[in-house]
């Protein structure tokens, strides 16, 4: 360390020195110039006698003085000097010893250290209040850098000698653990710069307090007591630490409190540090938790909202574990219950206004006070919507009014609810749709099994897709009405309970199958045009609207395309399941006439067939049938066929 210091100041010292000395010997050859003159005009004045080159006496020349004398021996000569060097001081270079001031001046100090010359010091290297007191006579310590310099000067600094006893006093510190002064110059990544005794000291951040800083700035220019916990002369390192010395003053503080503290006292504390899940509370050493549903009766989303960091606050201990010193703290618990006289506060069937807090599925969360939420379940929102989320009707932070429908005080619930704000539409459905009257509507959606009308606002009714035709084989409602449109249904059933309207729109139509049953009579030949073909056959588009099947293996064309005009015969028509089968076969158009004839002559024997044609009709329905899916099965077993010898080809 000393020697680089010396590298820092070695070349301006020498520099000064140098100036310093030749300053001083002229200033002296002036002094004694001056002196000379005076005595020598006082002299010629007083004396009469004027010298005239003549010396009286004996005549020494400068070798003949420098040289042992004849009038002492070697002996007494050498102890005569050595009694000489023992009335200087004996010095150390590069050590700090005690002077004497000698002179002081506007660029330099002189400083007698007992040696045989006097070592000058700059006055920059005092402080301002030394040198405004200092005076000859002082005493001063100051770090003797050389005895000689090339010039013979004495070399001295005070610089040096501060440095020096400034590392002495940290080291001193550190080990006996004492507690010092520091001035925080500025703020650097990390931490502080702290001045300890003119050397530059690191305060870390995290040791500068025992709850979290915030604002560093806020310390910059502050004087306060550090301890030394880490140094490395080496590396001239010093980290000093202000946390420190709070903890050791707060572990009493925090055995005492621990000592004493119990479930149910009320103690104050402020507020460390704010978390998602709650608040740490500085009770004076020891720290608790106010978790985030103890802040308050009410819903807390954060913490924030309820506290602020470094408040002060009265909390109460919950819960306090000796193995692990942990203490729970609660703030709701100083205020009263909200609960309290609840049903005296929010009668049933009372009107009441509250803001949304949360949305769930299957209904809202209405804070009402805090502490006091009640529940708008989906079902009680709306009469005649089909609300499918509470969010179609209801966003967070909305402000809603609502009924009071019922109080559970034991499990803390409140059951809302709004459509009861309003008149149910639902009360006198009946007089306003009874069944069998036709009304106008919309359609607003559309499904896979029907189709949803809006008769008036709120009120939908269902059309099941067996409902929109007689005659037509629908898959998909779309086939045949859009959304938007206005349609003309017939009210078939109401539920109430359920509140569902079962609308039919083929219902304003006379059912034409009455019609077809005469005009399309087994073994009558028809003319029609196929409108979509399948893998089994042809739906075919007859006359009067009616739609019949022509099976493959019914037909003498192997396939049909949409567009082809067929020519056919019906072979069965059954007006319950409102279904035509066609065939073009010889075979199944004679049998077909026979039944008929059979039939319309029992009808005009009897008025009715007997058991026996019933029987026969049976059966030959049943042989027809057969014969149809044995002719189907031919024709798939002749498709794989040919696909198999496809594949093979493919193969090969």
């Amino acid at each position: 360390m000393t020697e680089e210091l010396n590298k820092q100041e070695t070349e301006q010292e020498e520099t000064t020195t140098t100036e310093a000395v030749e300053e001083t010997e002229t200033a002296v050859a002036e002094e004694e110039t001056t002196e000379t003159e005076a005595t020598a005009e006082e002299t010629a004045e007083t004396l009469t006698h004027v010298f005239t080159g003549e010396v009286e006496g004996d005549v020494y020349t400068y070798d003949q003085l420098a040289s042992p004398s004849d009038e002492y021996t070697d002996d007494e000569f050498n102890e005569m000097m050595g009694m000489y060097e023992n009335t200087l001081n004996q010095i150390e270079e590069k050590e700090i010893i005690t002077g004497r001031v000698a002179s002081v001046d506007d660029k330099y100090v002189v400083i007698d250290i007992g040696f045989k010359s006097e070592g000058i010091i700059a006055v920059n290297e005092f402080p301002n209040s030394v040198l405004e007191s200092m005076a000859p006579g002082d005493e001063v310590d100051v770090f003797l850098d050389r005895v000689e310099d090339k010039d013979g000067q004495l070399i001295l600094s005070r610089r040096k000698a501060d440095i020096l006893q400034a590392w002495e006093k940290i080291e001193a510190s550190h080990e006996s653990a004492t507690i010092i002064e520091g001035y925080i110059k500025r703020r650097i990544k990390g931490g502080m710069v702290v001045d300890v005794f003119g050397i530059d000291a690191f305060l870390p951040g995290s040791q500068i307090d025992v709850r979290p800083v915030r604002d560093f700035d806020a310390y910059v220019g502050r004087t306060m007591e550090f301890q030394v916990v880490k140094l490395n002369m080496a590396a001239e390192n010093v980290v000093v630490s202000h946390r420190a010395l709070i903890e050791s003053d707060l572990e009493e503080q925090r055995e005492e409190i621990l000592e004493t503290i119990e479930a149910g006292q009320v103690l104050e504390g402020a507020v460390k540090n704010i978390t998602d899940f709650g608040v740490f509370i500085d009770l004076g050493g020891v720290d608790g938790l106010l978790h985030i549903t103890d802040l308050s009766w009410g819903r807390v989303d954060n913490p924030n909202e309820i506290v602020q960091l470094d408040q002060r606050l009265n909390v109460a201990v919950i819960d306090f574990d000796e193995k692990s010193k942990r203490v729970s703290l609660g703030l709701k618990q100083l205020q009263p219950h909200p609960w309290e006289e609840i049903h005296a506060k929010y009668p049933e069937e009372n009107k009441v206004q509250g803001r949304v807090v949360s949305i769930a599925d299957y209904g809202a969360f209405v804070e009402l006070e805090k502490g006091v939420e009640g529940l708008i379940h989906i079902s009680e929102m709306s009469w005649t919507q089909h609300i499918k989320h509470p969010s179609q009707l209801v966003q967070k932070d909305d402000v809603v009014e609502c009924i009071v429908l019922n109080i559970n005080e034991d499990e803390k619930k409140i059951s809302l609810g709004v459509k009861q704000l309003t008149n149910d539409p639902w009360a006198d459905i009946l007089e306003r749709f009874p069944v069998g009257s036709k009304h106008d509507g919309v359609i607003r959606n559309l499904t896979n099994f029907g189709v949803f009308v809006e008769l008036e606002p709120g009120i939908d009714g269902l059309i099941h897709v067996s409902d929109l035709s007689w005659t037509e084989k629908v898959e998909h409602p779309n086939e045949i009405v859009k959304k938007d449109q206005e349609i003309e249904v017939v009210i078939l059933g109401v539920d109430f309970d359920n509140r569902r309207i079962t609308l039919g729109h083929k219902q304003v139509q006379d059912n034409p199958w009455t019609k077809y049953a005469k005009e399309y009579a087994p073994g009558v030949s028809v003319e029609g045009e196929v409108v979509k073909a399948t893998d089994k056959g042809a739906f075919v588009k007859l006359p009067l609207g009616a739609e019949a099947f022509l099976s493959y293996g019914k037909a003498v064309e192997p396939e049909f395309k949409e567009g082809d005009k067929v020519e056919a015969f019906v072979l069965d028509f059954n007006e319950e399941a409102k279904s035509i089968n066609l065939s073009q076969l010889d075979k199944d158009q004679k049998k077909a006439k026979e039944a008929k004839k059979k039939i319309e002559a029992a009808d005009v024997e009897t008025g009715a067939p007997t058991l026996g044609e019933m029987s026969g009709l049976a059966a030959l329905k049943d042989k027809m049938e057969a014969e149809e899916k044995e002719a189907a099965a031919k024709k798939s077993t002749s498709k794989k066929s040919k696909k198999k010898d496809t594949d093979e080809d493919s193969a090969e």
